[in-house]
């Protein structure tokens, strides 16, 4: 289960922030999580709420997640596409000549604090 260093990753980087800030308290944070990057959105949420009771800045801290569509070009007719519907292949060509653009990644959109 990837998504337990996932969250311990993102509480780091939310501790290293605090102390740079000088923040009291995090209230809540917003991940956008790619939709096929492979991250089980409900095990983040279960690893995330026995993670923060483990920190005092981010104790009682929520977690937001958003996703990020995972979209495909194709560079033989430079057209896009959802890669989760059509996979490798483009609908408009059926080239396999593709690329992910996005939808792969995460990050750390916004964080409530005080």
């Amino acid at each position: 289960m990837h998504e337990l260093g996932i969250v311990f990753h993102v509480i780091k980087r939310l501790e290293n922030l605090a102390e740079e800030q000088k923040l009291a308290q995090i209230q809540s944070v917003t991940l956008e999580i790619g939709e096929v990057s492979g991250v089980v959105p409900e095990y983040l949420e279960d690893c995330w709420k026995w993670a923060v009771k483990k920190t005092q800045i981010m104790q009682d801290s929520s977690l937001k997640i958003e996703t990020i569509p995972a979209v495909t070009i194709c560079n033989s007719c430079g057209k896009t596409y959802g890669t989760v519907e059509h996979g490798r292949t483009c609908p408009h060509c059926q080239s396999e000549d593709t690329v992910l653009q996005t939808g792969n990644e995460m990050n750390i959109k916004q964080i409530e604090a005080c």
